[in-house]
């Protein structure tokens, strides 16, 4: 029988009845029904009936209505036992009134009651925030495992790929089965924690989408899913470049080291890097600045030598140094012997390409076939080529193939695609074997190594690889290096490379720059006319009280290894020349910078010497002999060539050039220097500047001005 709703004096009498005691056996039965009726509901599956648990069973009857009802019932009776201002009798009638227990007397205690449903709202609220917590640790902890593992190398991760290292630590390089190894594990990991959040989310991250992460965690969880086969990560194409650190060279007092000894070095690699960080509108690193590539990008109209039995002219002058008053500058001028169409020899080439993943980009692989294929048009008929490929592993695709079938060697290139780790190392002996297979004793050997330098498949040390170089060297193979993009460039490996190849090292920006190192000057980078030149430069103390080389810091050799044959040093090609430039502080000018030696003896000026400030000594080697000649050359005090202003104007643009590069550095020797004068003296040095190089130079300055 129902009673009638109580009026409104009835309930305020109702309201101020003290509220009774909880009884603490009743509060602890209903929080322990409250949490199986949850646990039942996130358990149960779909459409199952609630009636398997025994708590709910307890708390109403199995009716027809079924789970719907008992459901909605449970819900209704906690939400309203909340209220204080209501009818104890309406609540779960249905239900209560054919249960099996009389729990009458319970639901007549509103005030105990509402303190009962509160404490059980508040325990389900907080099981649902630990569910999301957990949920969302999950996916954090899988974040956090994949940014931890890119942190370690201050770069994201990549696996099956280019591995990025350390800028403070050399590149280590992984042997095969240690790559698949750490790739294993780390696949495993993401994929376990993927399994698990979405074990313990499933429903709530369907609700609920999870949290925007960076792009390079969003990419390394979509490779990450279940039937992902490996795990990779877009690498940051800025910050990766890599150079050798090194100290620019440092004034000298000549009573303590008269003597100065390097190896030629022809590259131009660092200057086309310079000016493709220029045209960008940042300044390049300071290590990326070589002052001797920069000065040597230059093709110099010096006087050539007569004929080949001696294959170099050397000139020497000496002017004001431009940005130091009271010290001068010592310049030497080196021109090889250009070769003429008849005595061109025959090529076998091998062009070794890297065609890793690292290499998918506009400004690298689709430039270096466009280079290659420029390359064909300077050689002859009966010249060979094949052509190697790298990625995760070597391979040949085209065996050696005469030039004249120029259409079957395009169509080798031109079906070339990027893809896969750098297997550097592998492409290089098997280049070799090609380059042997087909050895050509009356030609020119020459493996043409295309890449942007990262080498990290398989050994790939520095002292491995130049060991190796080194031995091919021997037997008459020469290895020259193309640098490729921006991003991932290894500078220093190419360096090491092509320096013990007996080759030079090249950085193609553009097709302009293809067009003047494969093209223009094709003859002196293929075909040698010397090798091992070096210089040496002993200094009159007499007359010199300071000198400093600028650049060749990395060329730097030992008093003794000048006149060691089988020390390695710089290879000359045909038609190529070679720029070296010495500042000296004379003696008795106040410009110096080295304080004059307590207990040092003065110097007694040598009548018979007192005109020179310098004597000049260059060795080399014949293309195939194995001993050295020696050319030797007196560096007069007042050497100064104003019959020639050509040669005048020459020796002026290669001053401006060294100037740019002392800037580019922040060299503490640059005195009064700036860009400005930079321009002006270059400028008014161009001379013709058939190609534009020189203009092109002059816009470099003004735009080093504006770099950040």
């Amino acid at each position: 029988m129902n009673k009638q709703p109580m009026n409104d004096d009835e309930l305020q009498q109702h309201l101020q009845q003290p509220i009774p005691a909880p009884d603490a056996n009743t509060k602890a039965r209903h929080m322990a029904a409250a949490m199986a009726a949850f646990d039942a509901q996130q358990t149960a599956p779909e459409g199952a009936s609630s009636s398997s648990n025994p708590v709910v069973e307890d708390l109403s009857t199995t009716t027809e209505t079924g789970v719907d009802e008992k459901k909605s019932n449970l819900l209704q009776g906690f939400l309203q036992r909340l209220r204080l201002t209501r009818d104890t009798n309406h609540h779960g009638s249905t239900t209560m009134r054919h249960s099996n227990v009389d729990n009458r007397s319970i639901w007549q205690k509103p005030a105990l009651l509402s303190a009962i449903a509160a404490s059980s709202l508040a325990v389900v609220a907080g099981l649902t925030f630990t569910q999301h917590f957990v949920i969302h640790s999950g996916e954090q902890q899988l974040h956090e495992s994949i940014a931890l593992d890119s942190a370690k190398k201050s770069q994201p991760i990549v696996i099956g790929d280019n591995q990025p290292e350390s800028e403070s630590q050399p590149m280590v390089s992984l042997a095969p089965q240690e790559q698949d190894a750490k790739e294993e594990i780390l696949v495993t990991g993401v994929r376990q924690t993927l399994a698990r959040s979405q074990e313990l989310g499933r429903t709530a991250t369907a609700a609920k989408p999870a949290p925007v992460a960076p792009i390079e965690m969003r990419e390394a969880l979509v490779s990450a899913a279940p039937n992902a086969d490996q795990v990779r990560v877009q690498r940051p194409q800025e910050f990766r470049d890599r150079f050798e650190d090194f100290k620019e060279n440092t004034v000298v007092a000549t009573s303590e080291n008269p003597v100065s000894t390097f190896s030629i070095d022809v590259d131009t690699a660092s200057y086309s890097f310079v000016r493709r960080i220029l045209n960008e509108g940042q300044l390049p690193e300071k290590d990326a600045v070589r002052s001797e590539e920069l000065i040597n990008y230059f093709d110099y109209a010096y006087p050539a030598p007569k004929d080949r039995t001696t294959p170099f002219a050397t000139y020497t002058t000496v002017v004001d140094s431009p940005w130091k008053p009271g010290n001068k500058l010592i310049h030497i001028g080196i021109q090889g012997y250009q070769l003429a169409a008849s005595e061109i020899p025959q090529s076998n080439l091998v062009f070794l390409l890297d065609v890793s993943g690292s290499m998918d980009e506009p400004s690298k692989l689709p430039l270096v076939k466009q280079s290659m294929g420029l390359l064909l048009d300077t050689l002859k008929p009966d010249d060979t080529i094949a052509i190697v490929v790298y990625a995760g592993a070597a391979g040949t695709v085209l065996e050696p193939t005469k030039v004249k079938e120029k259409t079957k060697i395009l169509a080798a290139l031109n079906n070339l695609q990027a893809g896969g780790s750098t297997a550097g190392a592998e492409g290089i002996a098997l280049a070799y074997q090609l380059a042997e297979a087909n050895f050509n004793a009356q030609g020119v050997n020459r493996i043409i190594l295309a890449t942007d330098g990262d080498f990290n498949v398989g050994q790939t040390g520095d002292e491995v690889l130049q060991d190796f170089v080194e031995r091919k060297r021997e037997k008459g193979i020469y290895l020259s290096v193309l640098g490729f993009g921006q991003g991932n460039y290894q500078d220093e490996m190419m360096q090491t490379l092509a320096q013990n190849g007996n080759g030079t090292a090249a950085y193609i920006d553009t097709l302009s720059e293809a067009q003047k190192v494969l093209v223009t000057e094709a003859t002196s980078n293929l075909f040698p006319i010397a090798k091992d030149v070096k210089i040496q430069v002993e200094f009159n103390p007499t007359t010199v009280k300071e000198y400093r080389l600028i650049g060749y810091e990395t060329r730097a050799l030992n008093r003794d290894d000048f006149s060691n044959d089988k020390v390695d040093a710089g290879e000359i090609g045909a038609g190529q020349r070679v720029t070296a430039i010495y500042e000296i502080t004379p003696v008795g000018a106040k410009s110096g910078l080295l304080e004059e030696s307590r207990y040092q003896k003065e110097n007694k000026a040598d009548a018979g010497k007192n005109s020179e400030y310098a004597f000049l000594r260059l060795r080399y080697k014949l293309p195939d002999a194995t001993q050295s000649k020696l050319i030797e050359t007196a560096i007069e005090k007042n050497v100064l060539r104003e019959a020639n202003p050509v040669y005048q104007q020459e020796v002026n643009f290669s001053i401006a050039v060294a100037g740019f590069a002392q800037l580019l550095k922040g060299s503490h020797y640059a005195g009064d220097f700036t860009y400005d004068k930079v321009i002006e003296l270059a400028q008014a040095n161009k001379g013709k500047d058939e190609y534009g190089y020189r203009t092109e130079f002059v816009q470099l300055a003004r735009k080093a001005k504006i770099a950040k």
